[in-house]
């Protein structure tokens, strides 16, 4: 059965290594907004591998998700889209805005922003295969001497998108810099579907300025949410009521470590989610006393039990 999207303003970015099914779940139990699983590509879809299927099945979550695809074939985006939707996918988004390299090199991502007809034929066969809505993530242009965002939007929209997002950096800037929020804007006053501004967003204040100011119809955060899941619902909530929730405590940090900890495990296995885990331990305590030391006893672990239990004892001197 598929799942509705929430009438959430605010999206989680899609990243990958990041936003695998145990994030998700620690977002949605912080409260509202719109959750986005890693990218699929749609060529490993349809060699059903195994690592590519178990991310685009999230059908075990009892909470809307989109799934992002990516790849360079029309045919297979729709092959691909049949199997997501089949896999309990609530809508579809594919990813046109990835600056890595190995996705770059494969015709893909910030690529197809060089080749609009190539991304219109995608996104058009994206549409026409599944009854999902079908939203695209791209930037602000290839670099600065080509920037289309604005045009690449209205090919969007020609093309059947019901949604875009923009971020507003070029794929040669990669994470660097600032984002270029005017651009974002530019689109916005170009098409008629909604417009979702990405790129710098880390705060409640920072996320309304950009809709009121850039008139935008949503935010995605990004990086931002690194150890702090808490942040789309408190920007969620600082748009509807215009109310700050509180930063989470050191009590708070801790529980929710240790429950992300126990979901990474029961994902991926025990070796497998303690390695994983190390990077998200890292977010969560690096503005505490003895970070660094914690950080560096901690990937040396690879027994959970034994994990659980130096959390527990930092922790107890954090808050001595």
């Amino acid at each position: 059965m598929q799942r509705k999207n929430t009438d959430s303003l605010v999206f989680m970015a899609p990243m990958a290594g990041i936003t695998d099914r145990p994030f998700r779940s620690i977002i949605h139990d912080c409260g509202e907004g719109n959750l986005i699983s890693e990218m699929v590509a749609v060529n490993a879809i349809q060699r059903k591998n195994p690592k590519s299927y178990k991310i685009a099945d999230v059908r075990p979550e009892n909470y809307p998700v989109t799934v992002q695809m990516v790849g360079n074939s029309p045919e297979l985006f729709a092959e691909a889209a049949k199997f997501i939707y089949e896999l309990g996918a609530a809508a579809l988004d594919i990813n046109m805005g990835c600056p890595v390299k190995k996705i770059i090199n494969n015709n893909s991502g910030s690529a197809l922003m060089k080749d609009t007809c190539l991304a219109a034929k995608i996104i058009e066969a994206t549409v026409k295969a599944t009854p999902l809505k079908v939203s695209v993530k791209f930037r602000k242009g290839w670099d600065n001497e080509h920037v289309n965002a604005v045009d690449f939007a209205k090919m969007c929209e020609q093309s059947g998108a019901s949604r875009i997002t923009i971020h507003g950096r070029t794929r040669a800037q990669g994470y660097s810099g600032f984002a270029d929020w005017n651009i974002i804007a530019e689109a916005k006053s170009a098409v008629k579907i909604p417009v979702i501004g990405n790129g710098d967003i880390d705060s409640a204040k920072k996320a309304k300025e950009m809709m009121q100011k850039y008139g935008v119809d949503g935010v995605m955060v990004g990086r931002a949410l690194l150890g702090n899941p808490w942040l789309l619902n408190k920007i969620h909530h600082f748009l509807e009521t215009g109310e700050e929730l509180k930063n989470p405590n050191t009590a708070d940090i801790k529980e929710m470590l240790l429950r992300h900890l126990e979901l990474l495990v029961e994902y991926y296995g025990e070796r497998n989610g303690l390695s994983v885990s190390r990077k998200h331990i890292g977010w969560y305590v690096k503005s505490l006393y003895e970070a660094k030391r914690f950080r560096e006893q901690y990937t040396k672990l690879v027994v959970y039990d034994e994990a659980v239990d130096l959390i527990n004892n930092f922790f107890a001197k954090v808050e001595e």
